[in-house]
């Protein structure tokens, strides 16, 4: 019997995980081993994929990926509950040496409150960078009190096996770069699938202390954990904490810096016993650690975890050692007699002796909850958000609800509070600069330039700051990655997976973050198909653009001509996505598996901190590329190629440039020069092609005067659909290299061309 033939409620035993290579690891590492129970939980809406209870937690899986997967239906999941509540004491502060920076590296799974524990280990005392040749985000800070201390907040991963970028830099990093502690933090309520992790991180080696979080949940719904036990079976410290209410903080901070002060390793202990399923693999550990001791001693590697890559047949690490083929095929025979003694493959038997040791820890030291109120919430809650009937529609009306507060009501009123402030500031000015008789020249580039051009692209802020409020509790409440397990089938009929749904929502905020959220796609092709896609979701940059054009062309109709051109937008993406799958990106999106974490409040200090962080973005683009693009603007419609002041702009410099171009968008009804010059300024910044046009025309009726509501509505849509911001091209430049970047951009000028071409042709048809 196949998993995919199951029924909602019905339980299994899995006997075969069928599938190959890395995907097949995934899965392994996930949980999904040979003698797990599970239990169906949902169908997505649509059908596909499949919602799964395995050891405690949910996960998702794609139907064909379950068909797979060989059961057999079990009556009842036995849980064995034992273990009682324990609190390590508090110590006092310590006196680290002034000459040493102490390095460390939070590890942890997705969904686990890592970003909230950063935040607390490190408060404002942080920046964010890239790690070294790769195109994952990298977030240092020192620790609250201790200057000398450097935390590096590593992506959130699920194992240490290559499987994505992440996993491939946080192993790298530990590895490599040889922190002198890591704190592993491990979510309390699901304690099962974390210790995956953590038992991979204490073969590495390395000074470490597990932070349990979330313990107030655990212990408010019933449960327990016997911290001195774990410690002793893990053989690290082990400190309760509960990183949204601060709790056991400064305890973890104390245990952190003694065993890196210290340089305490992790007790010496065999998670494989000589006696369980015959002792094949723990021979097969311990025959293939003393093989290569000498090669991964030579290398500064750490054996245990060296010796269990090379039985899984990690080619990486196996690269590495630089063994020779003798050595090799011996590795291979060891190998083998394993799989036949253990009636497993190599991948299975070491993902099992895992869980197995998982499972005794957890024996010995978890007294198991009551199913929790964040369970029973989250069921409730996904009746209605996941319904088979109600996920998409509830999907539209959640989007449609922030937009309508981002751009209606909230964003709306602290932007007009916001453009009052800054209008009574530029009369002001006016006023100093007449009554010093200063030059008109300076006068002119003061007001008309950085007042008029900035000053009307700084309006915005609250929009985009809005925004990011938003999309930040959609994130961190777990709602996204719902949206991501119903909307994987619709995806998939276009060739992506449900997880490219995040950096495309994200999309509509803004496209640079965006294209820097697809680093968590596991698929290089999902990850290159999802950037190129992305600029065709509108970002709020753009809605200066609509909402200048809105006001001046079709007043009054502002929500229905907005939402015209996001649906315009989605259809053109799907399109593209469509051809690119046929042309470009051939064959499927890769198998779906993700964990669906419980409903929770997201936490106010990390929403607000990400607020900062795109407000603080938004405001170093507009007093940088947005105000030398505006600068230069209003020089080269100011003076001509003689540098003299010019009264007509129509004589400048900028003129004549644009006059160049004028006739490639003279089918659109955008031949003057001066929206020519707005549209070029839109890739320094969207937000400039208002500024710009503020400068060049100098109020809305001018605009009208040029423009028909057709021609109008031509420019709207080109603006929609052509070349990303000079920062989304390098975002994707960085991500891609230089000839996606171009072909980018070379492409989104020639569909937005194509795509207003159609629409002037048709409408002018009937009117």
């Amino acid at each position: 019997m196949r998993l995919n033939e199951l029924k909602i409620g019905e339980k299994a035993r899995i006997d075969v995980v069928g599938g190959k290579g890395a995907t097949r690891q995934h899965f392994l590492d996930m949980g999904v081993i040979p003698g797990a129970k599970l239990e169906i939980v949902k169908y997505a809406p649509m059908g596909d994929p499949v919602e799964i209870r395995i050891h405690g937690y949910e996960l998702t899986l794609r139907l064909d990926d379950a068909k797979q997967i060989e059961i057999t239906k079990v009556d009842t999941i036995e849980e064995e509950d034992s273990g009682q509540k324990a609190k390590a004491p508090k110590e006092d502060k310590i006196v680290l040496p002034k000459d040493r920076v102490l390095k460390f590296a939070l590890v942890g799974n997705q969904n686990c409150g890592k970003t909230t524990l950063f935040n607390r280990l490190t408060g404002s005392n942080q920046h964010v960078g890239n790690f070294p040749g790769v195109t994952v985000d990298r977030k240092d800070g020192s620790i609250i009190g201790y200057p000398n201390t450097v935390i590096t907040d590593l992506p959130g991963i699920y194992s240490m096996s290559p499987y994505s970028s992440e996993e491939l830099v946080s192993r790298n990093f530990v590895l490599l770069d040889k922190p002198d502690a890591i704190i592993n933090i491990v979510d309390a309520t699901n304690i099962e699938r974390n210790l995956y992790l953590t038992m991979q991180l204490l073969e590495m080696d390395r000074p470490m202390v597990v932070a349990l979080n979330m313990m107030d949940e655990l212990t408010g719904n019933g449960g327990s954990i016997n911290i001195k036990k774990m410690t002793q079976m893990l053989g690290v410290p082990v400190v309760p904490i509960s990183a949204a209410k601060n709790s056991g903080v400064d305890e973890l901070i104390h245990q952190a810096l003694t065993v890196a002060k210290n340089k305490t390793l992790p007790a010496k202990q065999d998670f494989c016993l000589e006696d369980e399923n015959g002792g094949a693999v723990h021979r097969c550990l311990h025959g293939v650690a003393h093989f290569i001791e000498d090669h991964a001693t030579s290398r500064d590697l750490p054996v245990r975890f060296v010796a269990s890559k090379i039985i899984e047949g990690d080619k990486q690490i196996i690269h590495q050692l630089g063994l020779d083929q003798n050595e090799l095929e011996t590795l291979e025979h060891i190998t083998i007699q394993m799989e036949k003694e253990r009636n497993l493959d190599r991948s299975a038997a070491i993902a099992d002796m895992r869980f197995a040791y998982i499972g005794r820890v957890s024996k010995e030291c978890v007294k198991k909850p009551h199913e929790s109120k964040e369970r029973i919430r989250s069921e409730k809650i996904d009746k209605i958000l996941t319904g088979k009937y109600t996920a998409i529609p509830v999907f539209i009306l959640i989007m449609g609800l922030v937009f309508y507060l981002t751009f209606n009501v909230i964003g709306a009123i602290l932007q007009e509070w916001l453009e009052l402030g800054i209008d009574s500031l530029s009369q002001v000015t006016e006023k100093l600069l007449i009554s010093l008789h200063v030059n008109k020249v300076i006068q002119s580039l003061v007001i008309d330039g950085i007042f008029a051009g900035v000053g009307s692209v700084l309006s915005f802020l609250p929009i985009v700051v809005v925004m990011f409020f938003f999309l930040s509790l959609l994130e961190d409440s777990g709602y996204i990655a719902r949206v991501a397990f119903f909307m994987d089938k619709l995806l998939r009929k276009i060739g992506l997976s449900g997880r490219s749904i995040v950096p495309l929502l994200i999309g509509f905020g803004c496209t640079v973050p965006a294209v820097m959220s697809t680093r968590t796609l596991p698929s290089e092709r999902d990850r290159k198909m999802t950037i190129i896609l992305t600029p065709f979701m509108s970002c709020t940059a753009k809605l200066p653009i609509y909402a200048f054009f809105v006001n001046a062309f079709f007043p009054g109709r502002g929500g229905f001509i907005m939402t015209g051109l996001y649906v315009l937008g989605i259809a053109v993406g799907i399109l593209m996505a469509l051809i690119y799958r046929t042309f470009i990106f051939k064959g499927e999106a890769v198998p779906f598996v993700m964990e669906l974490p419980n409903y929770r409040l997201p936490g106010l200090q990390s929403t607000f901190q990400l607020m900062w962080e795109k407000a603080k973005d938004f405001l170093q683009r507009a007093f940088t590329v947005i105000f030398f693009a505006t600068i230069i603007v209003w020089f080269l419609q100011s003076f001509n190629f003689y540098f003299d002041l010019v009264e007509d702009s129509a004589d400048s410099i900028i003129a004549f440039i644009a006059g160049i171009i004028a006739p490639v968008l003279r089918p659109l009804g955008l031949g003057d020069w001066r929206i020519v010059t707005a549209l070029i300024s839109g890739f320094m910044a969207k937000e400039s092609v208002v500024s710009v046009m503020e400068i060049l025309f100098g109020s809305q009726g001018g605009v009208s005067a040029v423009l028909t509501p057709i021609s109008a509505g031509a420019l709207l849509i080109f603006s929609l659909l052509y070349t990303p911001c000079v920062a989304a091209v390098a975002s994707i430049k960085r991500e891609l290299g230089v000839k996606w970047a171009g072909a980018v951009i070379i492409w989104q000028c020639t569909v937005a061309w194509i795509v207003a071409f159609i629409f002037k042709l048709v409408i002018g048809l009937f009117f």
